[in-house]
């Protein structure tokens, strides 16, 4: 696997932190935005907007999600992301069906595979843009994965990032490698493996599995340790003092973006939720983050 895509965390990896990770970290291929989700008036809200301001992501090769189950929907809204720039030659919009929470807008894409053949169908004939697709493997048994990879098999996707998962597992069990080599095996388009990845072992382990997969996707990993990618493509262990200026500046932005002490506080909090366990004996320090009521106490 010789690229590396950062998955979107919603509320976690909107712009900021993508602009901070690449500065002090880099090394991804490709950075996927949190998903845009249309309305009725075609509008996109001030995070949506913030989030996909190409200003708000030189450097970087980042991709626009939607989620809707309404073809209409999707089109209108991958229009609107043209006129951002997005859907030319450099670019792609990504359509996830990830499907967790939102039952109305994410369960039945799954559960309902004719539906999800027609939604497609409709998306690849009446839009020009490159349409890469995230999936788990079924709603509640991984046996439905045969069927859904024959419907995405009928279509030109720029890629398949699967996670091998059923939506009811959400992060419970481990990933099903049985079905995701059955993808290997007969999917027609490319591929992209996503799920549990938090260390360079654990990476090198999907590696040996499935050496013709040309792409990973790690969200989670990285929050833990914004190092990993480093650490896995170049041996760099992770460096506090990196960690540090990450961390650092990631603080002094949600200053000035975020309204509120008590804002910015939360999305620090979410930040140690996933990166305290890098350091030794964390326990306390993390407890003491989160029961404190403001910054000064941290």
């Amino acid at each position: 696997m010789e690229k590396f895509y950062f998955a979107p965390l919603e509320g976690i990896s909107g712009y900021v932190y993508r602009k901070a990770y690449e500065h002090y970290f880099g090394g991804i291929d490709k950075y996927f935005i949190p998903f845009i989700k249309p309305n009725q008036k075609g509008k996109l809200s001030s995070r949506e907007k913030n989030d996909i301001l190409p200003m708000h992501n030189q450097g970087m090769c980042a991709i626009p999600q939607i989620l809707t189950n309404s073809a209409e929907d999707f089109i209108k809204t991958a229009e609107r992301l043209g006129e951002y720039g997005y859907g030319g030659s450099q670019s792609e919009s990504g359509m996830s069906v990830k499907n967790r929470g939102e039952q109305r807008k994410r369960g039945w894409i799954l559960a309902e595979p004719d539906r999800l053949n027609a939604f497609l169908e409709e998306l690849f004939e009446k839009t020009p843009i490159r349409i890469s697709v995230k999936t788990r493997i079924g709603k509640e048994s991984p046996e439905e994965w045969i069927r859904l990879l024959e419907i995405y098999n009928q279509y030109p996707m720029e890629e398949l990032i699967i996670h091998p998962r059923i939506q009811t597992d959400f992060y419970k069990n481990t990933p099903n490698l049985e079905m995701f080599e059955y993808a290997v095996k007969n999917s027609k388009n490319p591929l992209c493996y996503n799920g549990d990845i938090c260390t360079k072992e654990e990476y090198e382990i999907i590696c040996n599995c499935f050496q013709e997969v040309p792409s990973v996707m790690i969200g989670r990993g990285i929050l833990k340790n914004p190092g990993l990618v480093r650490k896995i493509r170049q041996g760099i262990p992770v460096e506090k003092d990196r960690i540090r200026a990450f961390h650092d500046e990631l603080y002094r932005e949600y200053q000035e973006v975020l309204f509120g002490e008590k804002t910015v506080l939360f999305k620090m909090k979410e930040l140690w939720f996933y990166m305290a366990p890098l350091f030794t004996q964390y326990e306390k320090y993390a407890k003491k983050i989160k029961k404190s009521r403001k910054v000064e106490t941290v």
